[in-house]
């Protein structure tokens, strides 16, 4: 069996992958918590924000995790179509469950429901980007830590969809994201400690692209799009502030209701009548 080595810069990987797992969490929060605020057209885009940047979050961690893993004995590519499904999914799955909660009724049962389908499609999307490996070897898994990693999904999922529910200070939200990415961090590392490979040695080409040829940029990329997201989403009034902001202008403006109350005849520039005695 290969020696499988889960941190081949040090703590870098593990580091970025926990630092972009954080910033997904804490944008999807915001987002959420603006859409619960909105209605409409609003609430749904605000949705399809927090679906976009905690799925893009989750999966730029499981990869930029990857880039420190290495087996002896074998290089490693990665197919690409199966590693850009494995985006899709986590940001469709992460989409059903922040909708889920977002048009739900019965806040209890949205938040089951939609906790159990994010954490499962959360660790579908982290076996299908483990499925998108390229190996002289075969790859085998522990079913026990297989079990557990799609349990610390399921329970990191629903905590994230109640903080984005219950929490709604931009501290807490900030603790919250803090916790919801060590979490997330966890359930990857859990799974990967699943992984058995039995290396078979081969001169012959692997098909497929390496980490730093595609999944690095795309990861750069989407990286990206999380912090010009953050900005926007900062740079964005609350409700309540735009509420304000209204209110204010209110108060500045003149009132249009005002009456003329000058006497019958009276001419701007000239003076009022002497009162008759």
């Amino acid at each position: 069996m290969g020696h499988l080595d889960h941190a081949t810069f040090g703590w870098l990987t593990p580091a970025l992958s926990y630092a972009m797992a954080c910033i997904g969490a804490a944008l999807g929060l915001r987002c959420t918590v603006r859409a619960l605020d909105a209605t409409g057209r609003s609430r749904r885009n605000w949705l399809i924000t927090a679906a976009s940047a905690i799925g893009t979050g989750i999966w730029t961690m499981h990869f930029v995790a990857m880039l420190g893993f290495g087996v002896t004995g074998t290089d490693i590519r990665y197919d690409v179509p199966l590693t850009l499904l494995s985006l899709v999914m986590a940001m469709a799955v992460v989409g059903v469950g922040v909708f889920v909660v977002g048009y739900g009724r019965d806040r209890v049962r949205s938040l089951l429901t939609g906790g159990l389908t994010t954490g499962v499609g959360v660790a579908s999307m982290h076996y299908l980007g483990m499925a998108a490996l390229r190996l002289h070897g075969q790859v085998r898994y522990d079913p026990l830590l297989v079990g557990l990693s799609v349990l610390i999904a399921v329970v990191a999922a629903t905590a994230a969809l109640w903080a984005a529910l219950n929490i709604h200070a931009p501290a807490a939200v900030a603790v919250a994201s803090l916790v919801m990415g060590a979490a997330v961090t966890s359930m990857h590392y859990t799974g990967m400690l699943a992984v058995r490979i039995e290396v078979v040695p081969s001169g012959a080409p692997l098909p497929g692209a390496t980490l730093m040829q595609f999944v690095f940029p795309l990861a750069v990329g989407l990286g990206s799009y999380l912090f010009i997201t953050s900005a926007f989403v900062a740079l964005t009034p609350t409700a309540g502030e735009r509420a304000a902001y209204a209110s204010a202008g209110r108060l500045t403006e003149p009132d249009e209701r005002a009456v003329d109350v000058a006497p019958p005849g009276f001419r701007a520039g000239e003076a009022a009548p002497a009162p008759t005695t």
